[in-house]
């Protein structure tokens, strides 16, 4: 059975497994191995930690590397081997879990803000802060393509053929990856405001769009379709207070999804009966809140993982690490959280 642990000073609301100890900065990504119960995250410390999930949810540090500068995302290859980091030193490196060794694999003239890996064509794609969109073959010390983006790289996601990028200037880039040299559609975010993340539907049709204005955008690829099933939707608002969607992931079972906030919160939804089906209780560091600044589900969807840390919205003048602990925490997923429900007639665009 999964456990639970005890509430901390408002940082464990909903008595999520809390990692320990704390870590040292921001949590910038977490994300679990598609074929075990093994943990990454990577952090503003310049480090990327692993830990080895147990069937209660207690976690066992299982090792650790690191970059010159913060780290920025991660993503693991197909077997689960290996983990990529990308970080603000500009490379991505492989880290090798069974020998602890990390390499080289990628290089941009900007910090590495999103890395993924597609096992369809055995090719890592890298998104930088340099306006590019790089494939990797990493047999080769060289991009096999590199596109040129209209603007910086601030959000990626892949479900093969899908890729999804957004990036500053609310640009998004659809691309078919059986055509990777030239997106197969380009457009402007239906949302007012920065884009934060994006992900891919699981039949790949289409994507999900948060920004920074607490509101999510369900996009559908094909213009024939979304022209009846587009819809915005807002969340992560709390009275006249709105707070970026940080990260949004799909359940790997049941095709829902998770939104994940600078609130503190995170909520469950189904977006084909246009339900929330589960709101969880605020984060906070006193009075306030705690941001999620990312998540991810693990391989059967049993076990949601999240960051909370200080997301940098107020500066660096509000940060203060001795009252802003940075933790990563264990969320045992129940089925009427994640499972989808019939359409009522009272759902619709909100």
């Amino acid at each position: 059975m999964f456990g639970a642990a005890a509430a901390t000073a408002g940082i464990n609301p909903n008595k999520d497994v809390q990692i320990t100890p704390a870590l040292a900065d921001g949590v910038t990504s977490v994300r679990f191995s598609p074929r075990a119960n093994i943990l990454v995250a990577t952090c503003w410390d310049n480090n990327v930690y692993c830990w080895e999930v147990a069937s209660n949810g207690q976690a066992a540090p299982k090792a650790s590397t690191s970059h010159t500068q913060p780290v920025l995302c991660s993503s693991w290859n197909a077997d689960g081997s290996a983990v990529f980091t990308g970080s603000c030193d500009k490379t991505v490196k492989m880290w090798n879990l069974a020998t602890n060794q990390a390499q080289q694999v990628a290089q941009h003239d900007a910090p590495v803000r999103h890395c993924a890996f597609i096992p369809e064509n055995n090719l890592l794609v890298t998104g930088s802060w340099d306006k590019t969109l790089k494939y990797w073959d990493l047999r080769t010390p060289n991009p096999v393509f590199s596109y040129n983006l209209p603007e910086r790289c601030y959000a990626l996601d892949v479900k093969h053929p899908l890729l999804v990028v957004g990036t500053a200037d609310r640009h998004l880039l659809v691309f078919n990856l059986q055509n990777p040299s030239a997106p197969y559609k380009q457009l402007q975010s239906p949302l007012k405001w920065q884009t934060r993340c994006v992900a891919c539907f699981p039949d790949k049709t289409g994507y999900l769009i948060g920004s920074i204005e607490g509101r999510v955008a369900v996009q559908h690829v094909e213009d024939s379709i979304g022209q009846t099933k587009n819809f915005t939707f807002k969340c992560h608002r709390e009275n006249t207070d709105i707070y970026a969607v940080n990260s949004i992931e799909f359940h790997p079972v049941h095709g829902t999804f998770v939104t994940a906030g600078s609130d503190g919160t995170y909520n469950f939804w189904d977006k084909d009966s246009k339900q929330r089906l589960k709101a969880m209780a605020k984060a906070s560091y006193g009075a306030e809140p705690a941001p999620i600044t990312c998540g991810s589900f693990n391989a059967d969807g049993s076990i949601y993982a999240y960051g909370l840390s200080y997301d940098w919205s107020k500066g660096f003048q509000a940060y203060n690490p001795a009252q802003m602990p940075s933790y990563v925490q264990l969320h045992g997923t129940q089925e009427a959280e994640v499972k989808a429900r019939p359409k009522t007639p009272a759902s619709g665009r909100k």
